[in-house]
């Protein structure tokens, strides 16, 4: 049996012997964009890179990143849905030579040092080519010549095989996704790689972002700076690998879910394994989110949203299952002792963690309590009715949506959590209704995180990078006004202002507001160059550079300077002269958290 540890080892062996450098993996919780709630792929930290900024660590990279996607949320329970997941990736920075990584991939999936699948047992598809751009004959072609039979090659239309933004316009490319066989006959004549039955198991996708589409409709064009992506889930793959149905039946989860069954009143079964597994899963997710270098709390809104979603749906189903929500800390300690050699961040914040979950747990059970009296109150109003009603007039046991989802949103009680008391009641719930009203505060309170790098290409606009720039201005200033104790705390950028935490012991008053913004538009003022150079990390703390997180830049990082005002390690994006900026202003400063000051400010 392969573990994942040794998948992510295998993966660091075989990348470095053929001349890729290892990049640290990224937080989950993407600083500076607004348009993902959490980092979805291993591509998503790059995006500045693959635009054609030249990166530190080389042209030839690659890593293990973790990611959170929220989708599919409500599906986590069954065989192998999972909000938090390690990704695999490999990337050529500035270059697309196709043939090259897919006899990389082909080496890796094969070859008996590696992960030695026989190759009969492996399928490809490749794009079908259509008005926009030509098939792909290319790739088809080096499957085949290392080994991939031709009637194992697939040809597919661009919904399947080609990677794009959601316009259609801008970078783009046909990709090659892999897949195992499980050996299941096949469910029809029309069944292949794609159909949902089992047979077919996806474990790696090439992406070659080799064209430009300019506007809608308009043929694909060779792109000036192409470059490779690709992406190998870890636990789909170790499923794939170990002959389980189930990411839930291996590993950490599995010792998780174990651990849960032997102290819960009632053991893993069918009758109750998917609260077993959404426990698990959202229980890690929840260890992640708040161990993170950017942790957020959890809140009504964003990130924070989600993470209370997370461990609220927690104490439900540990209420189902009669575990003690005393365990939930225990089962942080096994997360964070499994990753911490990966990830010591979450060594670090261990008792962050478990004092942040157990404050959560701890106001949702009194918000429980309110919940049921809200409850009472919903079923005695239909009874009320009832008996109030006029002739004629049939009132029905149910409870409206509106009011299903007032109890989820405001008490805390999930939509099946209504149902279940609902049942026990004689009352049904308006499901569509209450979808009706969750649909309508996704959209007040979070963005889309589905789209797995295609926000990240929007946030590196030319107003962010202005934005960007500005921060690092306001930064030196506040460091010159109260020490070089002051650092950075947390940064937000839109196209339209940016946000800013940084420590301070006190609220600043309008003169010290008024005193920063003149420092930053002297900067603008002054038509100042904005350069960057590559430093290992030891050169640039003996530069004068300053950064704030450390941990997360690799032996080689990039230092940006600002004239004579600031020195800093940074990723970037940025205006080339401070005069883009024309004019700065500060619009709130308010406290973000005890110690923490946050300031807005745009850009007029």
């Amino acid at each position: 049996m392969i573990t994942d540890k040794q998948l992510k080892q295998l993966w660091k062996q075989f990348f470095t012997k053929h001349g890729f450098v290892q990049i640290r993996n990224s937080s989950v919780i993407p600083e500076n964009d607004p348009t993902v709630l959490f980092t979805t792929a291993g591509m998503h930290p790059l995006v500045p890179y693959l635009l054609g900024e030249k990166h530190p660590a080389g042209k030839k990279l690659f890593d293990t990143q973790r990611c959170i996607r929220t989708g599919d949320i409500d599906s986590v329970g069954d065989f192998n849905h999972n909000t938090f997941f390690e990704m695999l990736g490999n990337w050529f920075m500035g270059s697309c030579p196709k043939e090259e990584m897919i006899r990389l991939s082909y080496e890796f999936l094969t070859s008996k040092d590696y992960l030695a699948i026989p190759a009969e047992k492996l399928s490809v598809t490749v794009f079908a080519g259509d008005e926009v751009a030509p098939r792909d004959e290319v790739a088809a072609k080096t499957w085949e010549e290392c080994g991939i039979a031709k009637d194992h090659i697939y040809y597919n239309p661009k919904e399947d095989n080609w990677w794009a933004l959601g316009s259609g316009v801008g970078p783009c490319g046909p990709d090659s996704e892999m897949f195992y066989d499980s050996g299941k006959p096949k469910c029809s004549p029309e069944c292949k790689p794609g159909c949902h039955c089992g047979k077919y198991n996806e474990i790696w996708n090439d992406v070659f972002m080799q064209y430009k589409v300019d506007a809608v409709g308009e043929k694909a064009k060779l792109l000036e700076n192409p470059n490779i992506d690709t992406g190998m889930g870890v636990e789909r793959t170790i499923c794939v690998l170990n002959g389980v149905r189930s990411s839930y039946d291996v590993g950490i989860f599995k010792e998780v879910i174990d651990f849960m069954s032997e102290i819960a009143e009632i053991k893993n079964s069918e009758e109750t394994v998917r609260s077993y597994r959404i426990l698990a899963d959202h229980l890690r997710s929840t260890t992640f989110i708040l161990g993170d270098e950017n942790a957020v709390k959890p809140a009504n809104v964003g990130q924070g949203y989600i993470l209370r979603r997370f461990i609220r749906r927690s104490v439900n189903h540990a209420r189902k299952i009669g575990l003690p929500t005393n365990a939930f800390a225990m089962v942080v300690d096994k997360y964070v002792d499994y990753y911490a050699d990966d990830y010591d961040i979450l060594v670090k914040n261990r008792d962050f963690i478990k004092s942040e979950l157990n404050i959560e747990v701890e106001k949702f059970a009194k918000a429980i309590d309110l919940g049921y009296k809200e409850f009472e109150k919903v079923i005695n109003g239909i009874e009320k009715h009832k008996l109030f009603a006029k002739e004629g007039e049939v009132v029905e046991n149910i409870i409206s949506g509106k009011a299903a989802f007032r109890l989820f949103d405001t008490f805390g009680f999930p939509l099946e959590l209504t149902e279940e008391i609902a049942k026990e009641k004689g009352f049904a719930v308006d499901k569509a209704g209450y979808e009706e009203a969750f649909k309508a505060h996704q959209e007040l309170s979070r963005t889309a995180s589905a789209g797995a790098f295609k926000g990240g290409l929007a946030d590196s606009s030319y107003e962010n990078a202005k934005l960007h720039t500005a921060t690092h201005i306001m930064l030196a200033g506040l460091k010159k006004m109260f020490g070089n104790q002051v650092e950075q705390k947390g940064s937000n950028i839109t196209p339209e202002r940016l946000r800013f935490d940084f420590n301070l012991d006190h609220k600043m008053t309008p003169e010290e507001i008024a005193e920063l913004e003149a420092f930053v538009n002297r900067a603008i003022e002054r038509g100042l160059d904005v350069t960057s150079e590559e430093l290992s990390l030891e050169e640039a703390k003996a530069s004068g550079a300053h950064g704030v997180f450390d941990s997360k830049y690799g032996d080689k990082v990039k230092v940006y300077t600002i004239g004579d005002v600031d020195r800093q390690i940074c990723g970037g994006p940025h205006a080339k002269n401070t005069s883009e900026l024309h004019h700065f202003k500060i619009v709130k400063e308010e406290s973000s958290s005890s110690g923490i000051r946050r300031i807005k400010a745009i850009l007029d």
